[in-house]
């Protein structure tokens, strides 16, 4: 695996590094908060409103409950806005926080490759396209795009898992998983 241009790539058994970033509410989130305190989950996708990672934070939502019942935090990050992640997640009913990351500094701080972002047209669970109040077709644009990445990191602050072969439609499993063992 290689890291993002500028840093370098993270391992399993090294700390996470010290960030802030704003979730989904507008407000800070520091990982000293977190990291260090239960197990932390990250997940990086490439963007709110599309079918891989739609599909991941929906399977995320229906493993929550499990996943914290094993002293887990689960967070989700993008190059997303956000005003993105706030609609995204009302409109999935989702209720683990998302970081927007719309510059890319904490996807080339974990050494998780950034490219340029797009638009996007927002959908909802039943495929149909999102509106805003004057009627008009919702259409995001997203300033940067991840590579699909697991990060798990333990009670002690390190790395305890980093995947970046990530199936959008299985991670939340496999990271239930990879969760009861660091429980044990």
């Amino acid at each position: 695996r290689r890291a993002a241009a500028g840093a370098e790539a993270l391992a399993a058994g090294a700390a996470l590094p010290g960030f802030e970033g704003l979730d989904d509410a507008g407000q800070p989130w520091r990982s000293a908060d977190h990291a260090g305190q239960k197990v932390l989950v990250m997940y990086f996708y490439p963007g709110d409103f599309t079918g891989g990672c739609t599909k991941q934070a929906q399977t995320y939502r229906d493993t929550l409950a499990k996943i914290e019942e094993l002293g887990a935090e689960v967070v989700g990050v993008s190059g997303d806005e956000v005003a993105t992640h706030k609609l995204f997640k009302q409109t999935y009913g989702l209720t683990h926080s998302l970081l927007a990351d719309p510059e890319g500094k904490l996807g080339k701080l974990m050494g998780i490759p950034v490219k340029a972002g797009g638009k996007v047209r927002a959908t909802g669970p039943d495929r149909k396209p999102l509106l805003d109040a004057a009627g008009k077709r919702i259409e995001i644009n997203r300033p940067v795009t991840f590579a699909r990445c697991t990060i798990i990191v333990g009670r002690d602050g390190k790395i305890a898992s980093l995947r970046s072969n990530v199936n959008p439609v299985t991670d939340a499993e496999d990271v239930l998983k990879l969760v009861e063992n660091l429980s044990k």
